[in-house]
């Protein structure tokens, strides 16, 4: 079964589900009153919350590092769609995991990729921008393609956890983004030791990487193993001061 592939110049002329700013208004009001409520909830809650209170179209993105979001989502909220970035730069393995995610939960994978192809990136902006400035490289390859692939949406779903990193450690559980879509993040307070649980539990797909040496996975150029003990983290851009792909900023 593969997935519904989608580029992101196409995805931006879908209409805006938050032109009326009524609705933008009340999903702040959402935010507002049940985002402390949620902080209580465990993940399956969340996403039970979502799907009954947002009252519109629900994504839910998948970095493919691992597949709990999607298993969670095929129990919780069965009428989400899963949103997968597919940068042109990602590893094989990672590539690997997305087609077995398709196969798995058919029908509900959206794979969504840039506008340019790496090879007309590299015209455009020259070689290998990923090495010279990750931050725009970044912004064309994942940012701007989740904005346009995520304008049906009132709500999105994230993998964040607090324990990823230090700039994530205030991560909360429902918030409102810079659009005005409401931004889940019903793994906040899970740990490692929870993600790995769950995935041996529910017998899910395991992305091969995270078992040699890479505990934080995106882009093939921009992540490298990562020594025992170190940052999770660290592994990511690293020679560069750049900590966060952008998408949750």
């Amino acid at each position: 079964m593969s997935a519904e592939l989608i580029r992101a110049d196409a995805a931006a002329a879908a209409p805006d589900a938050l032109a009326d700013p009524a609705i933008a208004r009340r999903l702040l009001g959402l935010a507002l009153d049940h985002g402390p409520a949620l902080e209580g909830m465990d993940a399956a809650g969340i996403l039970a919350w979502a799907a009954g209170h947002v009252r519109g179209p629900l994504a839910v993105t998948l970095s493919m590092q691992d597949t709990v979001l999607a298993d969670l989502a095929a129990r919780h909220a069965p009428e989400a769609d899963l949103i997968f970035l597919d940068t042109g730069y990602h590893f094989p393995e990672t590539l690997a995991v997305a087609a077995a995610v398709a196969e798995r939960y058919p029908g509900r994978l959206r794979t969504v990729t840039p506008e340019a192809t790496p090879a007309e990136q590299d015209a455009a902006e020259g070689p290998d921008l990923w090495a010279r400035d990750p931050g725009r490289c970044c912004a064309l390859r994942k940012v701007r393609p989740l904005a346009a692939v995520t304008r049906p949406y009132l709500a999105w779903v994230s993998g964040l956890k607090r324990c990823d990193a230090p700039t994530r450690a205030r991560t909360p559980v429902l918030e409102v983004d810079r659009t005005g879509r409401l931004k889940l993040n019903p793994l906040a307070a899970w740990t490692e030791a929870d993600v790995a649980r769950y995935i041996a539990e529910h017998e899910l797909i395991v992305h091969p990487l995270t078992r040699a040496g890479y505990p934080s996975i995106g882009c093939a150029p921009c992540t490298a193993r990562v020594a025992p003990g170190a940052d999770p983290r660290s592994g990511r851009w690293s020679g560069h001061e750049k900590t966060e792909c952008g998408l949750h900023t």
